[in-house]
């Protein structure tokens, strides 16, 4: 069984904090899968920023992993910066979206029950239990192809070839488990180079995630929460598939974890340029009208438990209870089943 804090069970019949009228029971349940989803980001990011952003008042937690960031930094110099914002506006997302469902008679969304797993031991990370699990990895990288792609769409039935074929096929760390992962050099860029590519992975799934639950929204001020909150989203992927373009080739002595040369073949070429970080325009609704730069996809049938089979798959939340997986699943359920009227 898993709490009523979570679910909210009885929580949408509570009177409205603002005098603005209760959402409906799908409005709700979309706002609380957000909310659900942002704990989840917020929880990833703020373990990255611990070790290679800026710990400060805005983001407190951990100290700083020197080596580490020195890593990260080989993508782009000023990551530990977009770090640091990144993970602040996660939380905002979060407490936003959690104030204002109290605010029309919803339930908030809380997951502290479920901070059960094990964290980094490497130096400067937090010692404190954690929601997602950043050291077991299978990074679909995909979004690289699906962006470039001139005609290809998954929404219309389209598959894409992976950026970094071996992140799909392994448990790979993004973060250093230990000290010992600060050990060789090519190891720990390896590290470095997982993690920028998982950010954008992370990124691209919330940039679609938005535009297809909106599809759904009835309350007119609700929609306006989600379409304000969906461009960031957006922004973050924008920045990170820009960076992930900047990670050194090399392969990890370790595992024979490999990152190619984006800039060669089978890539390469004006549509595979690292630099490209703008959508290529591409089929939309069905292949009759004129290519369009798009975010892709926007599906809405099934897009809440697409996110969690998704994030389920990468191994975010390796090592979770049945309880978590089980609330999860009954959000997006809930999620899923919203219709608009």
């Amino acid at each position: 069984m898993f709490g009523a804090s979570v679910l909210g069970a009885g929580g949408l019949a509570a009177a409205p904090a603002f005098a603005k009228g209760s959402l409906s029971h799908g409005d709700a349940a979309i706002l609380r899968f957000l909310s659900a989803a942002e704990i989840l980001e917020t929880d990833l990011w703020q373990q990255y920023n611990e070790l290679c952003g800026i710990q400060d008042g805005e983001v407190p937690g951990g100290s700083g992993n020197k080596a580490f960031t020195k890593a990260v930094s080989e993508l782009d110099s000023d990551m530990a910066q977009y770090v640091h914002d990144n993970t602040e506006d996660e939380f905002t997302h979060f407490t936003f979206l959690n104030a204002y469902l109290k605010s029309r008679g919803a339930e908030p969304v809380n997951l502290e029950q479920f901070r059960t797993l094990p964290g980094s031991t490497a130096a400067g990370a937090a010692n404190r239990k954690r929601l997602t699990n950043l050291m077991e990895l299978t990074v679909d990288t995909s979004w690289w192809t699906r962006y470039r792609s001139r005609h290809g769409n998954p929404d219309l039935g389209d598959g894409f070839a992976q950026a970094v074929p071996g992140l799909m096929h392994g448990r790979f760390p993004a973060i250093p488990r230990s000290d010992a992962d600060l050990k060789p050099t090519k190891h720990l860029q390896a590290i470095a180079n997982t993690a920028g590519f998982h950010f954008a992975t992370i990124e691209q799934g919330g940039t679609s995630l938005y535009p297809a639950v909106a599809q759904r929204v009835n309350d007119v001020e609700a929609l306006r929460v989600v379409l304000s909150i969906g461009p960031t989203e957006a922004m973050h992927f924008q920045t990170w598939s820009d960076k992930a373009g900047n990670a050194p080739p090399l392969t990890d002595p370790t595992n024979g974890l490999v990152f190619p040369d984006l800039n060669k073949k089978p890539f390469g070429g004006q549509d595979f340029q690292t630099n490209l970080i703008m959508p290529e325009p591409t089929d939309f609704l069905s292949r009759k009208f004129p290519v369009v730069s798009i975010v892709r996809p926007t599906e809405t049938k099934g897009i809440a438990m697409g996110v969690v089979k998704f994030l389920t798959a990468m191994g975010l939340f390796r090592g979770q209870s049945p309880a978590f997986f089980t609330a999860m699943t009954t959000l997006a359920a809930q999620a899923d089943a919203a219709r608009r009227s």
